[in-house]
């Protein structure tokens, strides 16, 4: 592969919009110039998506300043036409990208819309599908998937906005500690761990503030062990890493604000037999859920051994403080051959695709 133009898509509309950029401009530094032509886009937090003219401007972190740069195209309303341009150009054909590269978190970029709208446009991208990055971003789906494939998960009950749960119903159902989570958002916006009903509901309506579906989980008394995943159809997992956690729980702060309340362990300290069935759940999860490209799997390892798969992020962070690519570097694949890799599967996957169209 040489000169291949990537379109690096990064900031979106999610509440990790800063995330997102920390991300891109971790993938941007690690694309070699040699063998790549980057363009970055940029999707400001009302939705317009931004050609940057200067896409070293990524690297010195003037992310927000939009004037000088070329408006692809915004969301309908009454100011501006969808997929309209003042020159009356069209959206992303101008460009001639050879592949997309998104780097967005959360929702409206990790669950299926942007995927589905580079499927539409017919251009190769890194990461899952649309229905399989749908499916995995939320975690009600994800659950019952994984059930219904006879992997292990957390017990949990869902509640949809206009339920009315007690905390001593579900208390009794799942354990009177529990964790309430939107069911549609990551890097734990919107989580709360609650023990008793005033707790439960306050946690309830800040969830519902993010999502109309929450789902209420049992709290498992457990080591937090991640996994990266990546391939079509033939996934490999590395070696797995934990979270060790000082905060709470692994809260947004404790992800990415502060450097104190968590930390990595790469490699997790784990029995040879337990760190493999780590890596293989990670691939039957990764199959389960119909991912391709890419996938962090995230589990739970109690004292006694046992194994739970808690959730996929299929657009795992790039920070500097982000797992994925730690794990990756630690399994023997430096990120630079790790983006490589990731660019060759978007594109081999984009060609199997086109074969199957033909036969049709």
């Amino acid at each position: 592969m040489e000169n291949v133009h990537v379109g690096l898509i990064y900031g979106g509309l999610s509440p990790e919009h800063e995330v997102s950029i920390n991300s891109a401009r971790n993938v941007f530094a690690a694309l070699d110039p040699a063998r790549y032509r980057v363009t970055p886009i940029w999707i400001d937090r009302e939705g317009r998506w931004h050609i940057d003219a200067s896409p070293s401007r990524l690297m010195e972190g003037n992310d927000d300043a939009a004037e000088d740069r070329t408006a692809l195209f915004s969301p309908a309303d009454a100011e501006s036409p969808i997929l309209g341009r003042s020159d009356g150009a069209t959206a992303l054909e101008p460009l001639a990208l050879d592949v997309a590269f998104p780097m967005l978190h959360g929702k409206n970029g990790e669950d299926g819309r942007v995927q589905g709208l580079l499927e539409t446009l017919g251009i190769p991208y890194v990461g899952p599908g649309v229905l399989s990055s749908a499916a995995c971003m939320d975690k009600e789906i994800t659950k019952r998937v994984l059930r219904d494939a006879g992997l292990p998960v957390v017990p949990f009950r869902l509640f949809r906005r206009g339920d009315r749960p007690t905390f001593e119903d579900v208390a009794s159902a799942l354990g009177r500690t529990l964790f309430v989570k939107p069911a549609n958002t990551g890097s734990s916006v919107g989580i709360s761990k609650v023990a008793d009903a005033a707790a439960f509901n306050a946690a309830l309506a800040d969830a519902f503030a993010y999502d109309h579906k929450v789902l209420v989980e049992a709290a498992v008394t457990g080591r937090e062990i991640e996994c990266a995943v990546i391939g079509n159809e033939e996934p490999r997992a590395s070696i797995p890493g934990e979270i060790v956690c000082t905060a709470e729980f692994y809260t947004y702060d404790a992800k990415y604000l502060d450097a104190d309340a968590a930390r990595m362990e790469v490699p997790a300290d784990l029995p040879d037999d337990v760190a493999e069935r780590v890596r293989a759940l990670a691939a039957d999860a990764y199959l389960a859920m119909g991912c391709e490209g890419m996938t962090r799997v995230d589990f739970f390892v109690t004292a006694d051994g046992a194994v739970l798969v808690n959730e996929l992020n299929t657009i795992p962070g790039f920070t500097e403080r982000s797992m994925f690519p730690v794990m990756w570097a630690h399994t023997g694949m430096p990120i630079g051959e790790l983006v490589d890799t990731l660019i060759a599967l978007a594109l081999d996957r984009h060609a199997r695709d086109a074969r199957l169209k033909t036969t049709r």
